[in-house]
């Protein structure tokens, strides 16, 4: 029973990881992934009876729970188990539509969006109409670089959204189509050891750290970012503005933000004010505080009324800043803009899992299975969606989630895509296993949120690739991601590829946060600290330094230069049959150390290194000069 039980709920407990290898998650951890669903599935016997629950469900059901239309189509649903009868339907932008049937429910073309079907026995259905195809984006280029390693050009210890605005004028100064940054999520300010922009607290929200302060005192001119001192400095300097800011009047924009925030903000400004009298994770709060609906919240945030506006006024300050950062990119030449990174999970314990916590699937973390790059796997610590949970909500939490970084930016990375497909769960202290997606209707909401913000979607599709996923994202319009260092004929010689073989509907980079940079992979830095950290004792690990030597030989051997000079592989790059190429700053600037190390926390100065000159200088250093001028020879 327990396997029927898995299998209707969509795990998949039996597949091959990344080395080809087949791997079987034990019966533990089928039931602990199910009670992760909303499953009771502790024996044999439960699990029966919720096979005979879904099953009596199934039968019940007039039509599927959600349904991909084409916008701009008329469209005849047929209604199963007898006439359909009076329907109502809900168009997304709150006009209502009504009817009577008898087998089908024929409607009139629908807008793109996501509508709500009800008809008369009450059963309900997301209509998902949408375009479609996202349009290609013409071939272009652009910088990444890390927000939080810019210096600050007006006091503080942390890069921030003027810093960001500052790079981005710079860079289309030279003729770059978008910059791009880590996430920009919620994080937890009152933890200075937890500030990994892939861990936030709420994907709905924006990290406030990154506020530009005029008059905040310099932190630390040091080559790594102290953030316990510059929190401490900024949660002060922000208090400060905001007393001042109280006592020249409220403005009627900030007024209208709110009202247009709504329910959502409050909700996640009464969880900051928590935060602030009890410790930045909810689970270790007291008891009453825990759920958001329970007496003592509302007590609480009433009393607390002054800060729970501080809270809302500083993702006022973090949106108005972020707004000016895209619209000054754009302004300045940007073709693209800010290019945002939407994280893959959110904090198990972060606002997000309080705020909405039956949307989140609990005891489980989001990871993937081993594979040549990490041969033990990995466990993120974060906690997925439920696609149960995101199925009955109709999928709005996708979507606002989406709405919110495509409101500040005109290209936006999902982090991990291969999640629409399927999300590997690792139940605490169990192996783990995949968890079957709804992508039809995932890819759809994508698409409406990037056809109405007229954005385009790059998709991290790296690692254990599902058959056919690639397929369906270019049908989506939705870009892959070309990594140089891993695009090879794995299948024959191992040869890197030449620049025309890569593919036209991607973006191509050399590597990426999580890998060395060009200096620092042509050294085998990233093996050098692995050694190290391991503490082993033995000789340097000489046979990964061969090989490195060997893949670097043969990756000059395709740029055809030798010289090791970040130049030489910009060209490759820029040649490339991908439509955009991103170029890393650390690169541009000849540095050695990666921003993250994976596996680590604090072994290694993950997302700390400053980069070595401001924003303002950006512009008039020569080795960006000669990589745009590398760039436009290229026709991008």
């Amino acid at each position: 029973m327990i396997d029927a039980l898995a299998a209707r709920a969509g795990l998949v407990w039996r597949f091959k990881d990344g080395a080809g290898c087949m791997c079987e998650a034990p019966v533990e951890s089928r039931r602990a992934v199910l009670a992760a669903l909303g499953f009771r599935a502790a024996t044999d016997a439960e699990a029966g009876e919720q096979l005979v629950a879904l099953d009596a469900e199934e039968a019940r059901r007039r039509l599927a729970a959600w349904i991909v239309v084409r916008d701009g189509e008329p469209l005849r649903l047929p209604a199963t188990g007898g006439d359909a009868g009076q329907w109502r339907l809900e168009l997304e932008s709150g006009e209502i539509r009504e009817g009577r049937a008898e087998r089908e429910v024929a409607l009139d073309a629908l807008p793109v969006g996501r509508h709500r079907l009800t008809l008369e026995d009450g059963h309900e259905t997301t209509l998902l109409a949408v375009p479609d195809r996202l349009p290609t984006p013409d071939r272009a280029w652009g910088v990444t670089l890390p927000l939080y390693g810019l210096l600050p050009e007006h006091g503080g210890g942390i890069g921030t959204y003027r810093d960001l605005e500052r790079a981005a004028r710079a860079l289309a100064s030279r003729g770059a189509s978008f910059v791009g940054v880590n996430p920009v999520h919620s994080g937890f300010p009152l933890d200075p050891l937890n500030f990994s922009p892939y861990a936030p607290s709420s994907r709905r929200h924006f990290n406030t750290s990154h506020i530009g302060i005029t008059g905040e005192p310099v932190c630390s001119d040091k080559p790594l970012v102290d953030y316990e001192t510059a929190l401490v400095s900024k949660r002060a300097a922000q208090e400060k503005r905001f007393a001042g800011w109280r006592e020249g009047g409220e403005k009627h924009d900030f007024k209208q933000w709110l009202h247009e925030r709504g329910a959502l903000m409050s909700r996640f400004s009464a969880h900051q004010v928590l935060s602030d009298a009890f410790g930045p994770y909810w689970p270790d709060w007291p008891a009453e505080y825990r759920d958001i609906a329970s007496p003592a919240v509302s007590r609480f945030v009433a009393k607390h009324a002054e800060d729970v506006r501080f809270h809302a006024w500083l993702q006022w300050q973090a949106e108005t800043q972020l707004s000016d950062a895209h619209r000054a990119a754009c302004e300045a030449g940007m073709r693209h803009g800010l290019y945002l990174d939407l994280a893959v999970g959110t904090h198990p314990a972060g606002a997000e899992t309080w705020m909405d916590p039956a949307m989140f699937a609990r005891g489980v973390s989001l990871g993937a299975p081993p594979d040549a790059f990490s041969p033990d796997g990995q466990v993120w610590g974060v906690t997925p969606l439920s696609p149960r949970a995101l199925v009955r909500d109709g999928f709005a939490v996708l979507a606002e989630t989406l709405r919110r970084q495509l409101t500040f930016c005109g290209l936006l990375r999902v982090d991990h895509i291969l999640g629409f497909e399927r999300t590997f769960w690792s139940p605490d202290g169990l192996p783990g296993l995949y968890v079957n997606m709804p992508k039809k209707a995932m890819l759809a909401v994508v698409r409406i949120e990037a056809a109405r913000a007229g954005a385009s979607i790059v998709g991290e599709d790296l690692g254990n690739i599902p058959e056919g996923l690639r397929a369906d994202l270019e049908a989506s319009g939705i870009l892959g991601c070309r990594v140089a260092m891993f695009e090879r004929e794995w299948e024959d010689s191992a040869a890197f590829l030449p620049p025309d073989d890569y593919a036209e509907h991607a973006l191509a980079s050399f590597g990426s946060h999580d890998l060395p940079t060009w200096r620092g992979w042509r050294k085998g830095a990233d093996i050098a600290w692995r050694h190290r950290l391991s503490g082993a004792r033995s000789a340097f690990p000489e046979t990964e330094m061969a090989q490195r030597q060997a893949d670097v030989s043969a990756f000059d051997a395709v740029v055809g230069s030798s010289d090791g000079k970040a130049e030489a592989m910009h060209r490759f790059l820029a040649r490339t049959s991908s439509v955009l190429a991103a170029a890393q700053i650390e690169d541009i600037f000849g540095l050695e150390e990666q921003a993250n190390l994976p596996g680590t926390v604090l072994e290694h100065p993950n997302w700390r290194r400053r980069l070595p000159l401001k924003a303002s200088e950006f512009a008039d250093d020569d080795r960006l000069a000669v990589t745009a001028e590398i760039m436009k020879k290229a026709g991008r």
